[in-house]
C-alpha cells in the first residue's frame, strides 16, 4: 500500500513540475489571426477617429459609422473604396502592402485621414 501511494505522489509530482516548466506558449490557445490584428475607426461628428493610425502589413481596418448621416471610405489612390454606409455600418479592408493610404468621405471631402503601414 505504501508503495502504491509513493508511485501516486510521483506522479503527480512528476506532472505538477512538467506543467511548471513547460514553455509558456504550449498550452495557451493560439489567438483567431483576424481578430488579433483588427484596428477600428469610428466615423463620427464628421471626421475619422483616430485620424492616423499606424499598422503592421496584415492588419485588418474597419471602420464604423456612428453618425447620423451617410459616409464613404476610399483611397485617394482607389486602392479600395467602401459604399455609402448609413448609421452604425461597416466597412473592413486588409492591409498588405508597406505604404501611407491617406483616405477621405467621397461625399464629404474635407474628411480626411490616413492608415501607415509599416
Amino acid at each position: 500500500m505504501k508503495k502504491q501511494t509513493w508511485i501516486l505522489s510521483m506522479a503527480v509530482l512528476l506532472a505538477a513540475f512538467a506543467f511548471a516548466t513547460r514553455p509558456a506558449n504550449t498550452f495557451a490557445a493560439t489567438p483567431d489571426d483576424k481578430s488579433a490584428s483588427e484596428v477600428a475607426v469610428k466615423i463620427d461628428n464628421f471626421s475619422f477617429s483616430p485620424a492616423t493610425i499606424t499598422v503592421p502589413a496584415g492588419t485588418t481596418v474597419r471602420w464604423t459609422n456612428h453618425d447620423d448621416i451617410p459616409h464613404t471610405v476610399v483611397s485617394d489612390d482607389k486602392t479600395f473604396k467602401s459604399k455609402v454606409l448609413d448609421t452604425d455600418e461597416q466597412f473592413t479592408y486588409t492591409f498588405t502592402k508597406p505604404g501611407t493610404y491617406n483616405y477621405f468621405c467621397s461625399i464629404h471631402p474635407k474628411m480626411t485621414a490616413n492608415v501607415v503601414v509599416q
